[in-house]
């Protein structure tokens, strides 16, 4: 639920439980009067920490504070965490209940709802997992207000993802918050050199109720769901290899890819694959160009790199078959297609196009 008073809804949820720790990001301030004098780990999580050891660590945590089943866990960051505390939540004494409250962009719109939880292992993201979803997700724009440019791009990286594929597989136009007009349309329109609170809140809202009604109607990503992964399959290998050896470089940082970042970049490759296979349209294609361009930089690969991509591509976990390559596309906005097998041509195509931006 998107709120304006954090400290109210939680009061709320508090009543229910016998014990109650949380979860929080070392760089979070957690100023949450509901949240005085509960147990809290603080953690230092990024997407190189998500691992097996951090998910450890808040076993060891909920172990020290005896949390029994009837307890909750609240979780207060980013999306790393709190797809890590979910996971943590799900898989301790057989599952115990959770919360998220999301304190960035990325993770209000994407990672902390919808049930996915885990962590990367054997350099591949997310390959140990489970469907849990928490039995909240309190989304407060206001966190936003101190978030670094970079990260407010990267989440804004997937709500653009939500505008392309929402359309006629939702049964109807965007969700009536946007009081008229497409989420694509609106998203385009948005600010991006000033990143205002007001006219963003309405678009949060939007993206979650998209990512929810396909959710409800798909929960496990046997069908439907897939659709919201356009743009992973080649985002998801692009993140993998500069968190594994750092090899690429973006116009703001010298380090890792941040996911929203990549899913862009995935988002531009699986688009010209849209456009060759699929005769999309070539607008929004050009629409996201400018965008990557404007904001976000070019991605940089050595071609010493390129068979890894199209390895990790083949192992990504929403390959129904060994060693095949499976996209989302999309035919036009808001009319994704799911489960496209491609060649490796085809995909080496795409990144070349991607390249040569």
């Amino acid at each position: 639920m998107v709120c304006t008073d954090i400290h109210s809804v939680l009061a709320e949820w508090l009543k229910r439980y016998e014990q109650v720790c949380v979860i929080a990001d070392e760089a979070v301030t957690v100023d949450i009067p509901a949240l005085q004098g509960m147990p809290v780990l603080r953690m230092r999580i990024d997407e190189a920490d998500k691992s097996l050891e951090a998910v450890q660590q808040i076993w060891d945590f909920l172990f020290a504070q005896s949390m029994t089943r009837r307890g909750l866990l609240i979780a207060v960051g980013g999306g790393v965490l709190t797809d890590i505390a979910g996971f943590a939540a799900a898989t301790y004494k057989r599952g115990i209940d959770y919360i998220n409250i999301p304190t960035t962009l990325l993770a209000m719109v994407d990672a902390s709802s919808g049930g996915k939880t885990g962590f990367n292992y054997r350099g591949l993201k997310n390959s140990i997992g489970i469907f849990a979803p928490p039995v909240e997700t309190i989304i407060c724009p206001s966190w936003l207000r101190t978030l670094p440019a970079e990260q407010f791009l990267s989440g804004f990286a997937e709500m653009l993802k939500t505008g392309l594929i929402n359309g006629e597989l939702m049964n109807g136009d965007a969700p009536s918050v946007l009081n008229g007009g497409s989420l694509w349309s609106r998203l385009l329109q948005y600010d991006l050199e000033t990143m205002p609170l007001e006219p963003l809140a309405p678009l949060i809202e939007a993206c979650v109720a998209v990512k929810q009604q396909i959710v409800d109607a798909d929960p496990r990503e046997e069908n439907l769901r897939k659709a919201l992964n356009l743009g992973h399959t080649f985002g998801h290998a692009l993140e993998e290899v500069s968190i594994q050896n750092s090899v690429f470089s973006i116009q703001h940082s010298a380090f890792s890819i941040p996911h929203g970042y990549a899913v862009l970049y995935g988002l531009i490759a699986e688009l010209y694959l849209s456009v060759t296979l699929l005769g999309c349209p070539k607008e929004p294609l050009q629409q996201l160009t400018q965008l990557m361009l404007h904001y976000y930089g070019r991605p940089q690969c050595k071609c010493s790199d390129r068979e890894r991509l199209i390895a990790l591509m083949q192992q990504d976990k929403k390959n129904e078959r060994a060693a095949e390559i499976n996209c989302t596309l999309i035919r036009s906005v808001g009319s994704p297609v799911i489960n496209q097998v491609i060649t490796v041509s085809e995909a080496n195509e795409a990144w070349d196009y991607l390249f040569s931006l």
